[in-house]
């Protein structure tokens, strides 16, 4: 199994020998995702420097035990990132794991950390389900999920007339849902679905896949996938004169990462809905300068949603006064989420952050006036729009 794993240590204190409620005497928190494929830009290693970011910023310490960062590649692969999750547990002191880009790697992941008694903090995989039929008392969602993504998105396009829909979907855990969230919320709004197709992950040869969608005369064609998978649908459908014949293209899961891949001229026009954006505020700006001297890139949400997450666990265990699961997952729902990432955030009873969402259009090449600023905010959808309410959710835990 090819693995990329690399430690980093944030040593401040000295430990002292009375840090019985650090277990191992540090706390160790894993990045988990996709460093080399579709989601690489993503999540992947920008993520990483975000975890490493809110570490350095709390301190590098907490309760006077160091925090180490750990992080692999899952290579989009359940399998994989189940083996690397159980060797993090059982021989490594991992005491959570976060980030967890893909769907099927983030349920199987929360699956097996239920059995293991630690905490996830989903940031990168969409799936509401990991707060749904799925949830567990200690896995916890962040950053977005499709459920948002479907009402800002979604609702925007139908509002603007795009009231029938075709779907063009990645054939895994997330496409289903997103397909699904974003039918529900079409059909709400009065739209109609005219039909669907799913392609595998990674695939290069969209041609057939978007010859049914044009074919359906849908005013709009949903993208149910992300990544370089979604600039693949975007660029190829462009070749096929698909925008310039009057459908559009919604891209239900396209964040700042996958804008600058394939460049203002391809991504003008674009609806999207991002929770963080880095030109939005003062604050923000700020962050953002930072990350872009350490990675040479701007955050998007899964950075700037990573950032939170580990600030909040960090906050969480200084709050509860020791690193023991249940009392640092009853501290994450407690607890208001406030940082550059949610002003005015909230974990609800089945493990959802809940915070406000932004619905943004990309602007045209002449309207950029610094790199990076590829965005114009449409309009704030409040967390309590955006998410699903919590009693509808599934979740055994909601009572």
């Amino acid at each position: 199994m090819r693995k990329f794993l690399t430690s980093v240590a944030f040593v401040g204190l000295s430990v002292a020998p009375a840090l019985a409620e650090v277990s191992d005497g540090k706390v160790k928190i894993g990045i988990l995702n996709d460093q080399s494929g579709v989601y690489a830009d993503f999540g992947g290693k920008f993520s990483y420097e975000a975890a490493r970011m809110a570490v350095e910023d709390f301190g590098g310490t907490v309760l006077g035990a160091p925090v180490e960062v750990v992080t692999a590649d899952h290579q989009n692969k359940a399998d994989i990132a189940s083996n690397i999750a159980r060797q993090w547990y059982d021989t490594e002191q991992v005491d959570t794991i976060m980030e967890l880009t893909s769907s099927s790697v983030g349920l199987a992941v929360q699956a097996l950390s239920l059995e293991a008694k630690k905490i996830t903090i989903n940031t990168g995989a969409a799936t509401s389900e990991l707060t749904g039929a799925q949830c567990s008392p200690y896995g916890f969602h962040w950053a977005y999920d499709t459920h948002a993504l479907a009402v800002g998105t979604g609702g925007a396009l139908v509002e603007e007339g795009g009231d029938s829909w075709f779907f063009l979907t990645a054939d895994y855990a997330f496409g289903y849902s997103l397909e699904e969230n974003t039918s529900n919320f079409v059909k709400e709004k009065g739209g109609t679905v005219l039909g669907a197709v799913r392609h595998p992950l990674a695939t290069t040869d969209y041609s057939s896949f978007l010859l049914q969608a044009q074919a359906s005369g849908a005013k709009v064609i949903g993208l149910a996938n992300a990544g370089m998978d979604t600039q693949n649908a975007i660029k190829q459908a462009a070749e096929f004169g698909i925008t310039a014949g009057g459908q559009r293209l919604a891209a239900l899961l396209f964040t700042l990462a996958e804008v600058h891949g394939i460049g203002l001229d391809a991504a003008q026009g674009l609806n999207l809905t991002e929770s963080f954006y880095w030109n939005r505020t003062d604050e923000t700006r700020a962050f953002g300068q930072r990350f872009m001297d350490r990675t040479g890139a701007m955050p998007n949400m899964v950075h700037a949603g990573t950032y939170s997450a580990v600030l909040s666990y960090l906050k969480a265990i200084e709050a509860a006064g020791t690193d023991e699961t249940e009392a640092v997952a009853a501290k994450l729902h407690e607890l208001p989420v406030s940082d550059v990432f949610a002003s005015n955030g909230k974990v609800a009873a089945n493990g959802r952050m809940i915070s406000d969402v932004y619905l943004m259009e990309v602007k045209k090449p002449g309207e950029s006036d610094t790199p990076w600023d590829y965005y114009t905010v449409k309009a704030t959808i409040p967390g309590d729009q955006a998410y699903l309410d919590p009693a509808k959710s599934g979740c055994a835990l909601v009572k």
